[in-house]
């Protein structure tokens, strides 16, 4: 299908080839007042020989360790100073450098990003050590499931194609990389006809293509190489492979081989997986989530250059491996021979073309679309496959499905707990593909559209950029930001008290059963309602509020606001559906024993706070959740949601006064009722004197994860922005931490350090995941930093560089409307009010050496500090694989 396309994504866009060969995309985007440079290699895990496995992302890692004119950690320091952060990403077909900071850094950042590119010294002692940091990543990667469990599916499907292969290499792999091979593949693979260069942001076209020539324009052409990986011949044959290990929860994933991203089917297999897996409303989730049978589901349809995967991945119980198979085969039959409705098929694609206007509405995913479509074809492809979702209809979808998802070419992979559910066989996929019943869709009809009551006159008051509207029941905040036709929406209110302790999970579990139907609408057509508009009702349940929220296209604003209430004030919480999306959390809460970040910490916070308020998870543990009754849900929701005066967040792509009035009109009938105050702080359990907390849990790991967590300030504290400096002067590419415990001593891949802060409390955390053989010496080098911060004041440049990210990132965050809309609730609910968000960096700019200083002193006290130890035996332990 030939598709003409104005512009829409690329409006603005200028485009210079230099003598080199090197790409130039310079876009202007006045949304916010950042710029993002975004560096296109077209090199990665595709391009590389077996014997140099890996060796794209070793070459990532080591941009970032000096050149002949800066030396390691200058990069990161410099770019901090700047106000901006920095990352990259390897893939299969490119990797890809970005920065993002304020707009006034453009200059600087060109200069940081073509030094680092063009000359990398790739020092041989820091590659040692670099490869090291690698390592730790590649058993950071074992001991996560669903990465496990997918890149073992690409093994499973291909037999030559180097999409088979572990990603970033295994041990042995990596440990084989020598210098000559790093220089070798970067002199043939980082050439200028390989690159291309995109800025996107607050800038000046002309202005930005003259840096960015002088910049990269005396870059000395050169001819590159090409490895191009060998042809996967064609296959019709059901694979499948159990691996089994140390895992609280089962992992399912099934793929067929799909079409590369320039396929005339690409698009059509893009809204397939859409109609199976996203949001409420789709096939999979009303079929296998809702039940029950899973506790998470979803669809993809992935095209690196030269192929494609289709796959739908799941988390369950072991025992339900079977169901899940079953229910996955019926919904891809069902596309394939009877296809999707108008009405769904309209429902996937506005979510599509919602979660495309998400993607690019930051200026790095802007810059990170424009340089992939012009490395794929040119910019303009990314307004002809916008548009082509726009024109496809339910023949071309199913007739896609029905070409490539077939079921004598399906392949599987489950990752099961040792001893625990049947393995997933060949013979059993083959038999559940092969015969499927075609159960009648559950989606159903679409709802009719709910009844707008007519605008009132709000008159909001402007209160540092946001319009405040006081109700005599609610609160309204209305914030304009412009960008993409989008406004994130959401009613939320503050935890007044927690969760009882034998209930914690009880706020989550009463908003998850909530949007399980509303009103006058059952959970299929609460789903539906939503996802027409162009988003998903989502619930929100933080330490310090409860609510519900969406992401809409902005002319949709009203409709969501109408549904949103409904949620809110009348939900069905029928006993069924609390009990279903009990026994759902239940499992997700035993999985958090799987997540190597999350669970340390979870051990640490209940050893600070013990077993209430913070101490305990949001959403509960397995014996907590246990104990809550449905009546009991619909006793909290009384007290806990109704009872209180919400606030209203609307942010996006609208007039304020206007929003205003209709949200006025929507919100008006509420009884009157005054704020809730978070004001009683919960106290922190170590103490000096007593034996300090540790909570530690043996795995069958890689890695040993340590947590550590200090009593700290509050959000509402004197001291909170000092302990935010401190956290940046700590943490991050050039922070303390990592340039000590990583950069130096090659301890770790993951090392943090934050602020940990809320309402009614804080903390001071740190992080850091390593070989087990190295656990007591990972804690005591991370003591011994700590230490350093309480007896000596930071340096004056650390302090400068800190601020300068902080005040910088002030102005990055708000590139996205559902981040301001975020700042906005965190102040109102648990910070000190708007008058926060009139200048964000001028807090940070007042915070001194001697502040750090004394927080430090008065936080980082061994005797305090609360510690949760996942400890892996990491014996060289590889995932026991079962063929089926």
């Amino acid at each position: 299908m030939t598709v003409r396309a104005s512009p829409v994504w690329t409006s603005g866009v200028r485009k210079e080839v230099l003598p080199n060969g090197l790409t130039l995309l310079v876009q202007p985007d006045h949304s916010a007042p950042v710029v993002a440079v975004v560096t296109h290699v077209e090199a990665g895990f595709f391009d590389e020989p077996d014997r140099w496995t890996g060796i794209s992302h070793v070459l990532e890692h080591m941009f970032f360790k000096g050149t002949r004119r800066r030396g390691v950690g200058a990069i990161a320091r410099e770019t901090k100073s700047a106000g901006g952060y920095l990352n990259a990403s390897t893939t299969y077909d490119h990797t890809s450098y970005f920065t993002v900071l304020p707009a006034s850094g453009l200059e600087a950042a060109l200069d940081i990003q073509s030094d680092a590119l063009r000359n990398s010294v790739i020092d041989r002692d820091e590659l040692a050590r670099e490869l090291q940091v690698i390592i730790q990543e590649a058993k950071r990667k074992l001991d996560s499931p669903s990465s496990v469990s997918y890149e073992t599916l690409h093994e499973v499907m291909f037999d030559r194609h180097r999409m088979r292969r572990w990603r970033i290499g295994r041990e042995a792999q990596l440990a084989r990389l020598t210098r000559d091979d790093l220089w070798a593949y970067y002199q043939s693979r980082y050439v200028p006809g390989r690159t291309i260069v995109a800025i996107v942001g607050a800038v000046d076209p002309d202005r930005a293509l003259e840096l960015a020539r002088a910049a990269y324009g005396d870059w000395t052409s050169a001819p590159g190489a090409v490895d191009r990986s060998p042809l996967e011949p064609e296959r019709h044959e059901v694979r499948a492979r159990t691996l089994r290990g140390d895992v609280a929860q089962a992992e399912l994933v099934l793929g067929w081989r799909a079409v590369p991203p320039l396929h005339p089917d690409a698009a059509a297999l893009d809204l397939a997986a859409a109609v199976l897996g996203s949001g409420r409303g789709s096939w999979l989730y009303r079929s296998l989530r809702e039940p029950g049978i899973v506790t998470w589901v979803a669809a993809h349809h992935y095209a690196p250059t030269e192929l494609g995967v289709f796959s739908v991945s799941a988390e369950l119980r072991p025992d339900r491996l079977e169901s899940a198979v079953d229910g996955v085969a019926q919904a891809v039959s069902r596309l394939a021979l009877v296809g999707p409705s108008a009405e769904e098929l309209d429902r996937a694609r506005t979510l599509v073309r919602a979660r495309w206007a998400r993607r690019l509405e930051s200026m790095e995913g802007r810059a990170s679309a424009l340089a992939a479509a012009e490395a794929l074809e040119d910019v303009g492809l990314l307004d002809r496959e916008y548009a082509l979702l726009a024109e496809l209809g339910p023949a071309e979808v199913r007739e896609a499905a029905a070409r490539h998802l077939v079921p004598d070419a399906v392949a599987g992979v489950a990752y099961l707990p040792s001893g625990s559910g049947r393995d997933l066989t060949a013979d059993a996929l083959s038999r559940a593909f092969a015969v499927t019943e075609l159960r009648p869709a559950l989606t159903g009809s679409a709802p009719p559209r709910p009844a707008q009551p007519p605008p009132i006159a709000a008159r909001p008051a402007e209160e540092s950029g946001v319009w405040v509207t006081r109700l005599p029941g609610a609160d309204l905040l209305v914030s304009r930001k412009a960008g993409v036709p989008l406004v994130n929406l959401g009613i939320y209110v503050p935890r007044r008290r927690f969760d009882p302790p034998h209930q914690a999970g009880l706020g989550s579990l009463l908003s998850r059963s909530a949007v399980r139907g509303a009103g006058d609408l059952g959970a299929a057509a609460l789903a539906f309602a939503f996802e027409r508009l162009g988003g998903t009702l989502g619930t929100s349940s933080a330490s310090d509020w409860l609510g519900f929220g969406a992401s809409v296209l902005s002319e949709h604003l009203s409709q969501a606001a109408t549904l949103l209430l409904s949620v809110f004030s009348q939900p069905h919480l029928a006993e069924a559906d609390v009990l279903a999306e009990r026994g759902l959390m239940i499992a997700e809460a035993e999985r958090v024993a799987d997540d190597m970040f999350r669970y340390p910490f979870q051990l640490a916070f209940s050893a600070a706070f013990g077993d209430r308020g913070y101490g305990l998870p949001v959403g509960g543990i397995p014996e907590t959740l246990a104990a809550i009754a449905p009546a009991d849900v619909r006793r909290w929701h009384a007290t806990a949601v109704a009872g209180l005066r919400p606030v209203v967040v609307a942010v996006g792509d609208v007039e304020p006064a206007r929003a205003s009035d209709e949200l006025a009109g929507i919100f008006a009938g509420r009884p009157p009722v005054a704020a809730a105050e978070l004001s009683e702080r919960v106290e922190w359990m170590p103490g000096a004197g007593a034996e300090t907390p540790v909570r530690v849990v043996s795995r069958d790991k890689e890695q040993a994860a340590l947590a550590m967590a200090f009593p700290g300030p509050s959000r509402r504290d004197r001291d909170h922005a000092a302990a935010q400096v401190w956290g940046a002067v700590a943490s991050g590419l050039g922070g303390r931490l990592f340039e000590a415990l990583r950069d130096r001593r090659s301890l770790a891949y993951t090392v943090v350090a934050t602020a940990w802060q809320k309402a009614r409390g804080g903390a001071l955390l740190t992080y850091i995941a390593t070989s087990p053989e190295r656990e007591e010496e990972a804690r005591e080098a991370m003591l011994a930093e700590l230490e350093r911060f309480t007896r000596e004041p930071v340096a004056e440049e650390e302090l400068r560089q800190a601020v300068s990210y902080l005040a910088g990132q002030a102005d990055v965050s708000r590139q996205s409307g559902g981040a301001v809309a975020a700042e906005i609730l965190e102040a109102w609910l648990a910070g000190r009010g708007l008058e926060e968000l009139a200048d964000p960096a001028a807090r940070f700019r007042a915070v001194g050496a001697e502040d750090i200083l004394r927080v430090a002193a008065a936080s980082l006290d061994p005797s305090r500090k609360a510690e949760g130890v996942v400890r892996g035996t990491g014996a060289g332990r590889r995932v026991p694989a079962v063929s089926g």
